[in-house]
């Protein structure tokens, strides 16, 4: 029972905090990540209600 230990690496137990690694130029706010997700979603549903007939 002694010999199935389980090993883990050193440091922070092989967890990565990727957060800290990179850092982009280009920021967004999480609102306007929303907004801009239920904008994608009501031009989704315009094109299912009326692409038919609008690009035949």
């Amino acid at each position: 029972m002694a010999d199935n230990k389980v090993q883990l690496p050193s440091g922070m137990g092989g967890l990565i905090r990727y957060s800290e690694d990179s850092h982009t130029k280009i920021q967004f706010k999480p609102g306007v990540v929303v907004i801009f997700i239920i904008l994608i979603i009501l031009i989704e549903i315009i094109f299912h209600t009326y692409g038919a007939s609008w690009f035949g």
